[in-house]
């Protein structure tokens, strides 16, 4: 993860994390996004951010971490739009530190950047929502209670 878990660090800082991510091979990388800066006003700073991490990871999995859960729906159609102008590959809702996934959220991202995946993470706990997410849209779902959802779907596929 490059910013975890606040995304206040400095673009400098970012693009330095994710340079040091990419020469030990990783295939993806989350990147937080300066809430801070987008709640300002500050999109040139957020646009360069998401551009120049994007640089020193070409062909590497760029999600953008937006902390839906703390933004308005203007505040989330920009940093969207923002995320995909600059080269992500997809949004992702939450760190899981300042709440969660949304069914909401999952499709409002869906349709403000309709060319990006979305992982919808945070606050899945059960399968009936983890259902919901990927019913709205979501292409990943990042959880803890991974192998409680999966026992819940193998209970429910016993009973088809």
């Amino acid at each position: 993860m490059v910013g975890f878990p606040l995304g206040a660090n400095s673009t400098a800082v970012k693009v330095y994390e994710a340079g040091e991510l990419v020469e030990q091979g990783v295939g993806e990388l989350d990147l937080v996004l300066n809430i801070g800066a987008l709640k300002s006003g500050l999109t040139r700073q957020v646009r360069d951010e998401v551009a120049r991490v994007r640089r020193v990871a070409p062909g590497v999995l760029l999600k953008v971490i937006l902390e839906t859960s703390l933004l308005t729906q203007e505040e989330k159609r920009l940093a969207a739009v923002i995320s995909a102008d600059e080269g992500a590959d997809m949004l992702k809702t939450s760190t899981g530190f300042a709440g969660g996934a949304t069914v909401e959220d999952v499709r409002f991202l869906k349709s403000a950047a309709p060319g990006l995946g979305v992982k919808a993470s945070g606050g899945i706990r059960d399968a009936a929502f983890a259902l919901q997410l990927i019913e709205s849209g979501a292409d990943r779902l990042g959880t803890s209670s991974a192998l409680k959802i999966l026992a819940e779907l193998k209970e429910r596929a016993k009973e088809v």
